[in-house]
């Protein structure tokens, strides 16, 4: 929610996704830090992968045994799910919920899998940017210089991208990770326009209806 805006609004989710390497993670922590004092907050996923060297529990995922994960999913704990790379993956349900109605919004990074439950869940409420590596070359090239998988780990990631790739159709907005600057600010304007949509300005209806009375009675 913008610091100027007075009337209330249902919070929106927005998904990026895009193939491991392509960038949407790091474009993720700079959307999250131009816009957290506008009250955008990051859904942190749950996962049964190892976690990294430079990872923080709670910070960048809730870790926990798969016994655990199916045990939640069964359930009906998380808003959606996914395997991913032999791993599970999934947002908790509650806290989204509860800040889509109090009018914050909810920053997603996961994979299309992922993207495709919350838009069947709840297609009102999202709004999802695919981000596209410019070549594969360039993709490679990333997850190398990342240094945190294995070259089996990296091999498979590789594939994998291929049919993630596939689904970029799917999405609402398409961006070119060119340049990681120029992306931010383009992820940023979709936020900052979808936020504006007539369908989430709730708080609106009754100002709207007082201008219109005042006017009929200017007649």
């Amino acid at each position: 929610m913008s610091g100027n805006q007075t009337a209330a609004r249902r919070g929106l989710m927005l998904v990026l996704s895009s193939p491991s390497g392509a960038g949407k993670t790091t474009i993720s922590r700079a959307v999250l830090e131009a816009e957290r004092a506008n009250g955008l907050s990051l859904s942190i996923s749950a996962t049964t992968r190892a976690k990294r060297p430079s990872e923080m529990a709670g910070v960048h995922y809730h870790f926990m045994s798969e016994r655990e994960f199916l045990k939640k999913q069964k359930a009906g704990d998380f808003l959606e799910w996914a395997e991913v790379h032999g791993n599970y993956y999934a947002t908790p349900r509650e806290e989204v919920e509860q800040a889509l109605s109090e009018g914050r919004d909810v920053l997603f990074d996961i994979d299309w899998q992922g993207a495709s439950q919350i838009r069947k869940a709840a297609p009102e409420d999202m709004v999802s940017v695919f981000i596209l590596p410019p070549d594969a070359t360039s993709l490679r090239e990333r997850l190398e210089r990342r240094a945190e998988d294995d070259g089996a780990t990296i091999k498979r990631r590789l594939t994998n991208a291929r049919t993630e790739i596939a689904h970029w159709g799917e999405y609402d907005h398409v961006i070119v990770n060119h340049d990681l600057e120029v992306s931010v600010k383009e992820v940023l304007a979709i936020l900052h326009a979808s936020r504006t949509s007539a369908k989430r300005q709730t708080g609106l209806a009754a100002d709207v209806a007082k201008i219109i009375a005042d006017l009929e009675a200017m007649e």
